[in-house]
């Protein structure tokens, strides 16, 4: 059995508390503002040990770039900790971009939001008749903002590869009518994306019958 507990900040014995930085005693996290910035002004943090940001590599590398940026090159650019691909990298991968649903309604209010999902199986699960229905892609839309595509999960096979395609859509602000405008490659597992028509409050069906 693998248990991934997630990663350890070890910041309490680096002599952050003799320069005055403050951290989360109950788990070693570094409390920063937008700009990675401490309660110390001159003192900033990137990477794992930020309270509340994503644990990704990427993410570390991103932010320590941008950064530099803006202290030594006169940039003004900060770190998009939300529009973050990832994924899991399960038997059956699940990806994911933008706002969890819950997170969303948490931020824009149920009434403001659309959720569009669907089910579907690959072409490859077709023959052998394997699993079928048990891919689920999913997007999230905000209303208010002419429907622009705010959260985007998929549970599929190449998950990775399909969320790292549709979170640069996502951060030049995809919208649900740009998807639809797009047309599918048929039969790839991203197709689903551009052919969603069911919402989640309508309440159907979404199964499918095919790849």
């Amino acid at each position: 059995v693998l248990i991934a507990i997630g990663r350890d900040a070890c910041t309490r014995n680096i002599g952050l508390e003799t320069i005055g930085v403050k951290i989360n005693e109950k788990n070693g996290k570094v409390p920063v503002n937008d700009e990675e910035q401490t309660n110390v002004p001159y003192v900033y943090a990137i990477g794992d040990i930020l309270e509340g940001k994503l644990e990704l590599t990427p993410v570390a590398i991103q932010a320590g770039r941008l950064l530099a940026q803006r202290l030594y090159g006169g940039s003004s650019r900060k770190c998009d900790y939300i529009n973050v691909p990832t994924t899991v990298f399960t038997p059956l991968e699940y990806g994911s971009c933008g706002f969890p649903e819950e997170k969303a309604i948490e931020k824009y209010g149920k009434q403001n939001l659309e959720v569009y999902h669907s089910l579907f199986w690959p072409l490859e699960w077709t023959i052998p008749g394997r699993d079928n229905n048990t891919c689920y892609a999913k997007i999230i839309c905000n209303k208010q903002d002419n429907n622009r595509v705010i959260g985007l999960h998929v549970l599929g096979p190449n998950a990775g590869e399909v969320t790292q395609g549709f979170a640069a859509a996502i951060k030049c602000g995809l919208t649900k009518e740009l998807l639809d405008e797009t047309i599918g490659i048929h039969p790839t597992c991203a197709e689903v994306f551009s052919t969603m028509d069911i919402t989640k409050s309508s309440g159907q069906d979404i199964t499918q019958k095919g790849c």
